[in-house]
């Protein structure tokens, strides 16, 4: 006996047949937003590649600007230091002055002035200085209270920074008295006069005279650097450097020599 399959089931088979397989099947994408999406992500990669760029050029110029910053916080404290050193060095300088004077006044003045005979007064006593040396001739010796005299009154000139004067009257002392006991001090203070109005080619030449004709005065070491002072003020560098390097060597464990070292020290900073 034969089994009939009624029509209307057989049509709600296929039915969910095909609905079935059409779930299955996946969706086709939308062509134009595949392009979207694509642009989309090539857009955020160029906008992360030129933001990378900008941080590193930013990042390179803010480099820049520190290295330039350090280097102006170098050089303000270098000459800071020279500033100081130099101010230490005329303290020192002048400290040395007032010392020599004191003991010239105890020993050489004295003398003299009793010499002088009564109502003179004592070339001890601090006096009204003339502007330039005592009025003698050009080479005439001057006795030992005339020397004192000249050296107090150019000396005068100079610390009231009547700088002419002041070379007027060391230059006058060392002609009438060349080889006298102050000599070495007037020859130095007469390169220091020249230095103070930047003429470094005479300082130079007085500060040189000192280390030569009076290698073991007091004043020695302070004129020798200062002539290279004077050197390194000429853009003598390499003879700046090796006047250092001398007063190192021949005057060492003095102020003039630890000075002598840190200028050597720029000057080769500032090479490099």
């Amino acid at each position: 006996m034969r089994h009939v399959v009624p029509v209307s089931v057989t049509g709600v088979a296929l039915a969910t047949l095909l609905v079935s397989g059409c779930s299955l099947t996946p969706a086709e994408e939308d062509p134009v937003q595949v392009r979207l999406a694509d642009l989309d992500a090539r857009v955020a990669k160029v906008e992360r590649i030129i933001a990378n760029q900008s941080l590193v050029e930013l990042s390179q110029r803010v480099e820049a600007l520190e290295a330039q910053s350090r280097d102006l916080v170098g050089k303000a404290d270098l000459q800071q230091n020279a500033v100081d050193a130099a101010k230490k060095q005329q303290r020192d300088l002048y400290g040395d002055l007032d010392r020599r004077l004191a003991a010239l006044e105890s020993g050489v003045a004295e003398p003299a002035a009793g010499a002088a005979g009564a109502g003179a007064s004592s070339v001890g006593t601090p006096a009204v200085a003339p502007a330039v040396a005592p009025a003698v001739a050009p080479g005439a010796p001057l006795s030992a209270a005339d020397q004192q005299r000249a050296y107090d009154a150019a000396f005068a000139a100079l610390k009231d920074a009547r700088y002419a004067d002041a070379i007027a009257g060391f230059r006058g002392f060392l002609e009438a008295s060349p080889t006298g006991a102050l000599a070495p001090n007037a020859q130095y203070w007469l390169g220091e006069a020249y230095y103070v109005t930047r003429d470094y080619d005479n300082a130079a030449a007085a500060f040189g005279a000192v280390s030569e004709r009076w290698p073991d005065s007091s004043k020695a070491p302070g004129a020798l650097l200062k002539l290279g002072y004077s050197q390194y003020e000429l853009k003598r560098y390499d003879n700046a450097k090796q006047t250092f390097a001398q007063v190192v060597a021949r005057y060492p464990d003095t102020e003039a020599a630890k000075l002598a070292q840190e200028r050597m020290k720029r000057l080769i900073a500032a090479e490099r």
